[in-house]
């Protein structure tokens, strides 16, 4: 099953195959290096605060939110202040940050079952 960005990169892949681009886009670096030109994109995301009770990144930064953290509040935009961002803050300190990797390996047959 392809997530994130490696299904970011494995349709690149098939658009670069059809003669879209070069293949030297197919290297990492160089793909995030033309998305940040395509569109003036920002850094990767740390931490990302999602407010107003929604739990979900409406296909916001989704390149480069692949490893953040997210941290969702039910206080809407206009009222969130600096005691909001300390305790986002705070979370975010407290949390493991992995990138993608696993604490232990996921037991036999786990991998099947999520792609049923």
């Amino acid at each position: 099953i392809e997530v994130g960005q490696a299904r970011i990169e494995a349709k690149l892949d098939r658009l670069l195959d059809r003669g879209h681009d070069s293949k030297d886009a197919k290297q990492r670096s160089e793909f995030e290096r033309r998305l940040a030109e395509a569109g003036g994109g920002p850094p990767d995301v740390d931490l990302l605060v999602r407010t107003g009770g929604e739990q979900r990144l409406s296909d916001f930064l989704l390149w480069e939110s692949a490893y953040a953290e997210l941290y969702f509040t039910p206080r809407m935009w206009p009222d969130f202040g600096p005691a909001d961002l300390s305790e986002a803050v705070r979370a975010f300190r407290a949390r493991e940050r992995r990138f993608g990797g696993l604490l232990t390996p996921p037991r036999a047959g786990a991998i099947e079952e999520v792609a049923r």
